[in-house]
């Protein structure tokens, strides 16, 4: 039997500086908890076969929707369904806990680009 690991998020988000590249901390269930900075726009994009949730630790972001905004801050999240086309964007920067099935892209559908991280454990 695996033990229990306590992960001190404070610590984690010290860890890393780097904006749009989500860092792996722990895995559940086939789905994976990664911590992400984020400053500035993103890209539009979608995930077809997936959802995502955005859980903000510190700061507030706004996710945008073809149809809408969603403003969210600390102690909020949101869940972007599958198929639904979103791109997040923070004027000042904002850390955020994704959950997601294992072996997701950030970038989702749109085109490789300077965005596009693997996804580091730390």
């Amino acid at each position: 039997m695996a033990d229990a690991v306590r992960v001190d998020l404070a610590e984690k988000f010290a860890s890393f500086d780097k904006h749009w590249s989500p860092k792996l901390v722990e895995t559940l269930d086939g789905y994976e908890i990664k911590l992400v900075k984020i400053m500035g726009d993103f890209v539009w994009h979608k995930h077809d076969d997936l959802d995502e949730m955005f859980l903000v630790i510190k700061g507030s972001f706004r996710m945008k929707f073809r149809d809408r905004d969603v403003d969210l801050a600390a102690g909020q999240m949101i869940v972007v369904p599958k198929g639904v086309e979103h791109c997040p964007t923070a004027a000042e920067e904002c850390e955020i806990m994704l959950f997601e099935r294992a072996g997701v892209v950030n970038t989702g559908d749109a085109a490789p680009n300077r965005l596009t991280n693997p996804i580091e454990r730390i």
